[in-house]
């Protein structure tokens, strides 16, 4: 046992936030959805999304059967809607490969749309207690900082944080799994990119980055999200129109949220491209059917 498991295991055992999809009755499917859905969005906007999602969609099999616009729609503004996209792929390949139950195999789950090392590692992990390396940002920035010694990650994971994440995996399978989602947990509330609470971390004395002074960052500059302006708020204002529509919207009704025509002709031929939205006729748009 490293000597960061316990203080980390007892640290999350008394702080741990009590979350739907870490419910002992949450489903393998809960678990999956709140995967896709915690994808570059914070937990508050996720959980009431999740479950409406998961009332009218208890099942992979339940959302197979509707439209892919439907997807969308539910999506409502947890933005990137491709997401909504590859969840409903994800639940017809789990219907169709599967008999409409989330595959617990790590490489099962890795061949399903939308699903790459980290995903596939976290529902494995977390809806059926298997020992897997999981690193998302906040895993990443707890042992960057606690063992290397440095403030962040580097920009995409290297073969060093993997056999690093490895290494520190407790032997024991079912304690592998809670040591997975304590240190996301740790990384989400007290090793927080800004302003990270030390005072209150329970590995303080182990952190290497503490002891060196909590030197800066030194690596390529961390960019942070633009928003107004950009095509990504262009693309949800769009989005919002046809979500919020019963059926087809007139090319009026899209240009009256975005005055920049060029820019609105771009989103619009990219929401296209990638089949969020549908022409339906000359002059409209609609969610995909």
């Amino acid at each position: 046992m490293s000597d960061l498991h316990d203080p980390v295991l007892g640290w999350y055992d008394e702080h741990a936030r009590d979350l739907p999809w870490r419910s002992p009755t949450a489903s393998a499917w809960s678990v999956l959805v709140s995967e896709f859905m915690l994808q570059q969005t914070p937990v508050a906007r996720v959980i009431p999304v999740h479950a409406a999602w998961l009332a009218r969609w208890p099942t992979p099999a339940a959302l197979a059967v509707e439209a892919t616009g439907e997807a969308v729609r539910m999506w409502g503004r947890l933005g990137y809607p491709r997401r909504a996209l590859r969840l409903h792929a994800a639940a017809t390949a789990i219907v169709s490969a599967h008999g409409g139950e989330v595959p617990a195999a790590y490489a099962d789950l890795l061949a399903l749309p939308g699903i790459g090392d980290y995903t596939a590692s976290a529902i494995a992990s977390f809806a059926f207690g298997q020992r897997h390396a999981v690193l998302d940002t906040n895993v990443r920035r707890v042992f960057a900082r606690a063992v290397s010694g440095v403030e962040f990650a580097p920009t995409s994971v290297t073969r060093a944080e993997r056999d690093l994440a490895t290494d520190l995996l407790p032997a024991d399978v079912s304690t592998a799994a809670t040591w997975a989602v304590a240190v996301m947990e740790l990384g989400a509330l007290v090793c927080t990119a800004r302003d990270p609470h030390c005072d209150s971390c329970p590995i303080a004395d182990q952190c290497a980055w503490l002891a060196a002074g909590r030197p800066a960052h030194d690596g390529p500059p961390r960019r942070g999200q633009a928003w107004e302006g950009t095509d990504r708020q262009c693309r949800g204002r769009i989005m919002a129109v046809l979500r919020d529509a019963e059926g087809p919207v007139h090319r009026s009704r899209i240009d009256a949220v975005w005055p920049h025509a060029t820019q609105r002709e771009r989103c619009i031929a990219g929401l296209v491209d990638d089949r969020l939205i549908v022409t339906a006729g000359p002059s409209a748009y609609a969610l995909p059917s």
